[in-house]
């Protein structure tokens, strides 16, 4: 069953689609299936949090490792043999020697990044569903509505559960790329790919200075646009907008070049990555004039909080594998709704403390070769949520 509306330029429909309701056996084998899936996250979540432990710490110590051996250069540009091999610091201003060019728009930059962003103006389908019993029967009403936007990928309306009148084309007439500069240079030091690869802090170039580059083409704000009237696009119209990332030449209408600070290895002109006896590498760099502690403190900080994000990845891995694999005793009462409702939260708050107890165990396994104190409070600590839940368990009346 459909029906068809259309409100201004976003056009909907509805879908309404049934199927009997899944007997008993049904409801077991999908319960089945996901026990595996559960087993499987569970699995996992032993792994993650296990292996993050140890990757936090040797991080820690390469981290310390590293400020105790680092030296500060004097001066950015003249090279010591002194420091041939060693942990160095060293801050000052982005250099290229030539300028990144865009010969479709006549754009150039003297930065060490230009990336052409290309966005195509589309339709995009949405999709709203909910489920409701009725007759003994499943029943799904969808809503799919339409709207037309700019987006910067493809959008393959093939896909769509009614394309006619919605057909986008299957590719873009202009396409986006990034141009990097082959040779970065800080001072007298050239710059390794991976210390490259950190400068990635785009901003928007400004296009109000520039003129409109083919008779096809118009500027509008800081778009060039591919289209008869950019106020009113139509579908497969184009526009496209430029960033840059490290700004490496004083540019009259940007400013002057960008700074960073960098602490890597030093091998003659270039700095490479630096390998820590823990195993570790360091290669760091960020924007700005920063000290070698300044730089230090922002590596433990981002230290710490990617432990805690695995962690609470690692712990919520495990609850829903619980949930999954003693999903089958929920299954087995559903057909009683006041034992279903009571069996649900009983497996919630099962998973919760089994998932905590053994998350925190896990932890503490990590650390048993680094931390053994800590590794033995965590391990104490991990018996709290069993001890908790057993404590709410009502004792059995005396026979």
């Amino acid at each position: 069953f459909q029906q068809f509306s259309d409100t201004g330029s976003r056009k909907e429909h509805v879908k309404i689609t049934s199927e009997p309701k899944p007997g008993f056996l049904e409801r077991l084998s999908e319960t089945s299936g996901g026990m595996l899936i559960g087993l499987v996250t569970f699995l996992l979540a032993f792994y993650l949090l296990f292996t993050n432990e140890g990757r936090a710490l040797r991080t820690a110590k390469s981290l310390d490792e590293g400020l105790s051996l680092v030296v500060p250069l004097g001066s950015i540009h003249s090279i010591s043999q002194e420091n041939e091999g060693r942990l160095v610091h060293l801050a000052g201003a982005l250099s290229t020697p030539k300028p990144l060019f865009d010969p479709s728009y006549g754009l150039s930059i003297q930065a060490v990044k230009l990336k052409r962003n290309v966005e195509m103006y589309q339709w995009v389908e949405y999709e709203d569903s909910k489920e409701y019993e009725e007759n003994g029967e499943i029943k799904k009403e969808t809503t799919y509505s339409y709207n037309t936007e700019w987006k910067s990928e493809v959008v393959n309306s093939r896909n769509f559960d009614r394309e006619i009148g919605h057909k986008n084309p299957s590719a873009m007439a202009v396409e986006s790329f990034t141009a990097v500069s082959p040779n970065v240079q800080v001072g007298s030091f050239v710059l390794s790919k991976g210390l490259v690869d950190k400068i990635d802090d785009f901003k928007q170039l400004s296009l109000s200075h520039l003129e409109d580059p083919h008779a096809d083409v118009t500027r509008g704000g800081d778009y060039f646009y591919h289209s008869d009237n950019p106020r009113r696009p139509e579908v497969g119209d184009l526009r496209v907008s430029f960033f840059y990332a490290g700004l490496s030449g004083d540019d009259p209408h940007l400013g002057s070049a960008d700074k960073v600070t960098v602490i890597a290895r030093q091998r003659g002109d270039q700095l490479i990555p630096y390998h820590t006896k823990s195993g570790d590498v360091l290669e760091i760099l960020y924007p700005g004039d920063l000290s070698v502690e300044e730089v230090f403190q922002k590596e433990h900080a981002s230290n710490t909080m990617k432990t805690w994000a695995l962690r609470a990845a690692g712990w919520l891995s495990m609850f829903v594998g619980i949930s999954l694999m003693t999903r089958i005793f929920y299954t087995l009462v559903d057909w009683f709704p006041v034992v279903r409702d009571l069996v649900n939260i009983g497996l919630k708050a099962f998973a919760l403390c089994v998932a905590s107890s053994l998350s925190l165990l896990t932890i503490s396994v990590g650390w048993l070769f680094y931390r053994p104190l800590w590794a033995l409070l965590l391990a104490l600590l991990s018996i709290v949520p069993i001890v908790v839940a057993r404590s709410r368990v009502p004792p059995k009346k005396q026979q």
